[in-house]
């Protein structure tokens, strides 16, 4: 059983919009700190949005206004909604599970497949 399963990734034209969604299994997302990252490239992965303790606490300035993540306890399911998306958002996108997430990527306790998105100009 895989813990997370990514899913929504694809390519898009710059404006449109894309809905991710990473739904656990094998353990509840209330019991941890839940999160979107993004790898642009190589190491460069870094921390999108992010909730604690059922709070939104963090967004990335460049995604800010943008991207929204929410959480679906029925379905144990975590969400990252993209509006006016650009060039620039291409990515792997990876959704994380555990008691502390970080800034950057990391060997966190749950961490999904990753899911492609690809924003041409």
């Amino acid at each position: 059983e895989v813990p997370l399963v990514e899913s929504g990734g694809g390519s898009v034209q710059a404006g449109g919009s894309l809905t991710l969604s990473c739904t656990a299994s094998g353990f509840s997302f209330d019991d941890f700190d839940m999160a979107w990252y993004r790898r642009v490239s190589g190491d460069d992965c870094y921390l999108v949005t992010k909730i604690d303790d059922g709070v939104l606490t963090y967004i990335t300035p460049p995604v800010k206004g943008r991207f929204t993540m929410t959480h679906d306890k029925r379905k144990n399911t975590v969400y990252l909604q993209m509006n006016s998306l650009k060039p620039e958002d291409t990515a792997v996108y990876y959704c994380a599970a555990d008691t502390y997430l970080f800034s950057g990527c990391r060997s966190y306790k749950y961490w999904g497949q990753g899911t492609q998105v690809t924003v041409s100009s």
